[in-house]
């Protein structure tokens, strides 16, 4: 993705102490809540589940925000969007992965994007019970734990270990691609969400694709996996934004990128 020439770097940058302070909040507010045999689960209407730890963490959050920055808007998954036509916006997932965190695997994670005229310029993957945490930022690169990462580079399909959340989400039109790019890889594995790509991004894994994602579920991820030399798009290789087609393919480097998307699309 090409770095536009009036990209406000500097006040984008002055922003991840605060981004930083929204992931330890949601940790905070997450964690004391997890493996609780007191915790209720809640059904949505899209028949995903939302518990009181989904609903404190995203609360926390928007506190800080509308004390730190109250002329930003915000889309969250619990409460909505405000503002989203606003030059700076910040996309919250308070837990991506609730059914790891009801179920006690510790492979769930607060997501927190922050948004430049629509484009995602600061991300954060917290994974507060595996106590990691990956931060993208424009300009910089990417970091585990306070420490550089970079993706790998493997020779092609055939060597790749590859991700994704459930092979569920995968539509009877999806499946043929999905399915031909299961036998043609190393391995492939299930159920990380969006810790998959924080191993992406440091350089443990080869590829991570998902279907049916929100912008609340991938903004993050952007800046994350670029900052760390990788590559993601949605399934026709172009930008992720707030109007995408809901798939999500990130790769270690633009060759096995290419080479993924032409076998999920059958080109």
């Amino acid at each position: 993705m090409t770095t536009p020439s009036d990209l406000p770097l500097a006040d984008i940058q002055a922003l991840q102490p605060l981004a930083e302070q929204l992931a330890d909040a949601a940790r905070e507010a997450t964690l004391a809540r997890f493996r609780s045999p007191a915790l209720a689960v809640e059904t949505k209407g899209d028949l995903s589940p939302v518990t009181a730890a989904d609903r404190a963490s995203e609360a926390v959050m928007r506190t800080l925000l509308a004390t730190h920055c109250p002329d930003h808007g915000i889309l969250g998954e619990e409460e909505g969007g405000s503002g989203l036509d606003r030059e700076f916006v910040w996309v919250l997932d308070p837990i991506d992965g609730t059914r790891s965190f009801v179920t006690g695997s510790p492979l769930w994670g607060t997501l927190i994007a922050l948004c430049w005229k629509g484009r995602p310029v600061l991300g954060v993957i917290d994974a507060p019970a595996a106590g990691e945490r990956w931060i993208g930022c424009a300009g910089r690169p990417t970091t585990h734990n306070g420490q550089p990462c970079r993706t790998r580079a493997v020779a092609g399909l055939e060597q790749a270990f590859v991700f994704t959340s459930s092979p569920d989400l995968f539509t009877d039109a999806d499946r043929p691609g999905f399915d031909a790019l299961s036998a043609r890889v190393a391995e492939r594995r299930f159920s990380a969400d969006c810790f998959a790509y924080g191993m992406l991004s440091a350089g443990w894994i080869d590829l991570v694709l998902d279907p049916g994602m929100q912008p609340y579920d991938y903004m993050a991820l952007v800046p994350v996996v670029e900052g760390a030399g990788g590559v993601i798009s949605d399934r026709s290789g172009a930008p992720l934004s707030m109007t995408g087609d809901g798939w999500v393919v990130a790769a270690g480097d633009a060759a096995l990128h290419a080479q993924a998307l032409a076998v999920l699309t059958g080109r």
